[in-house]
């Protein structure tokens, strides 16, 4: 009974990776050419919660009950788009300051080459 929850856990997980539009735009923003969208991708937030207030207002109204599974996907869809804002700065920023470490230490090792071989 585990097994086959784990395996039914797996393969929910599998297609919401592929399919859902949010987790496609995360995998797009975790890159470093896309790590600058972060804090404007953090407003794609406000329409998954305005879904969220429209079912929410239609399931107090009487409406059907299933509704409630898409409140709850675009709950969590909403705070990942919440989420992905500060921690894609995070990694921008260390992004930046690596490159600019290597920038130096490239600069460093081209000006110790020219002075040993007299050529500046």
């Amino acid at each position: 009974m585990i097994r086959l929850l784990m395996i039914a856990s797996i393969h929910i997980r599998d297609f919401m990776r592929r399919y859902m539009p949010s987790n496609i735009l995360l995998d797009l923003i975790r890159t470093r050419r896309g790590l600058k969208w972060g804090i404007p991708a953090m407003l794609l937030a406000i329409p998954y919660f305005a879904v969220v207030y429209w079912c929410t207002t239609i399931i107090g109204n009487g409406g059907p009950g299933w509704l409630i599974l898409v409140v709850l996907i675009c709950v969590w869809s909403g705070l990942k788009m919440l989420w992905i804002g500060p921690v894609s700065l995070i990694h921008l920023l260390r992004a930046r300051t690596s490159e600019r470490r290597a920038r130096r230490a490239d600069i460093r090792r081209n000006h110790a080459e020219s002075v040993q071989t007299g050529v500046m």
